[in-house]
């Protein structure tokens, strides 16, 4: 079996990349944009045939297609604090677009990603269901849309599409996303620097479901495994916490950091969820049965390679 993963060198994409592996996959190709160079270093550890830049990818597609069997689509620009909504459209959004139909004419099964953000401030709910969809910016509407644009096809697919609403992923390789990370990757950054972890005002009431990233490639393992689940499907755990809980799972593995609150930044007002938590309904009902590690078990995990690597898997 080939196996393309779009945006693996990316954080989730390259862990899928690694789950692949570990699984014995490793005829495998990758495609990404190493316009941050350091994005490499996520590749070094991984067996795969070869690398196709982003933009090149969509042009060989039709002559590679015959060859490959499934791809995973996970690339896309994930920053929620980009303004420019064309370039967003153009990148998330319409390149999904074109890959999704190449996919339906070479008949190649299209494991995608899709995102929690366009549930908005979650007030009707993290069910599948268009009306409960809200996107506050334009990463989230470009995510909005290709499931949309999926919708209008609902009989008309001969093969396994299938997307995945990620929730708050955290975990290894996720150096190169600056302001993007997690915010266990930087509150790791501060202590490391200062000793200091600094929490938005209000952080006990900011609730949002963690999920960490070994269990969302054991979702999508489970998808490539189930060639017959199609559908657009939630990946968090069905529970939700606070900043405030990561920040006391900081203090008590690190007895001498320091908790502070700074003030509520006014570029996120209005953007801002402040609450998530899947829905996993529709997902279990598919058969799928991961158990999802608790937050202390995900956080110190990451801390651990943090603490040995500084993320990166080795």
């Amino acid at each position: 079996m080939m196996i393309a993963v779009t945006g693996g060198a990316g954080f989730i994409g390259s862990n899928i990349v690694k789950g692949l592996n570990d699984a014995g996959y490793k005829d495998i190709i990758i495609s990404d944009n190493l316009k941050k160079s350091e994005k490499h270093l996520n590749m070094n550890r991984l067996y795969f045939n070869d690398f196709v830049d982003k933009e090149d990818f969509i042009d060989v597609i039709d002559d590679i297609a015959p060859e490959i069997d499934v791809i995973f689509h996970q690339g896309a620009c994930s920053d929620t604090m980009e303004t420019d909504g064309h370039y967003m459209m153009k990148n998330n959004y319409e390149y999904t677009c074109a890959l999704f139909n190449k996919c339906i004419e070479h008949n190649v099964r299209f494991i995608y990603a899709s995102s929690a953000s366009v549930y908005g401030n979650g007030d009707s709910g993290f069910v599948e269901k268009r009306e409960n969809e809200y996107p506050l910016n334009v990463y989230a509407f470009s995510k909005f849309m290709f499931d949309n644009y999926l919708r209008r096809y609902p009989n008309e697919v001969p093969i396994q599409v299938a997307g995945l609403r990620y929730f708050n992923v955290y975990g290894p390789q996720e150096n190169h996303k600056g302001r993007m990370a997690s915010v266990i990757r930087h509150f790791f950054n501060q202590y490391r620097d200062t000793k200091e972890i600094k929490v938005f005002e209000g952080s006990a009431e900011f609730l949002r479901d963690f999920i960490y990233i070994d269990d969302v490639v054991a979702v999508n393992m489970y998808l490539l495994d189930n060639p017959k689940v199609s559908g657009i499907y939630n990946c968090g755990t069905g529970n939700s916490r606070s900043f405030k809980d990561i920040a006391d799972i900081f203090a008590k593995r690190y007895p001498d950091a320091k908790i502070s609150e700074i003030p509520f930044p006014d570029a996120l007002r209005g953007k801002y969820q402040k609450y998530t938590q899947a829905d996993l309904t529709n997902l279990r009902s598919t058969g799928c049965d991961v158990q999802f590690a608790a937050l202390e078990q995900g956080v110190n995990a990451y801390l651990d390679v943090l603490e040995k690597t500084d993320g990166y898997i080795i």
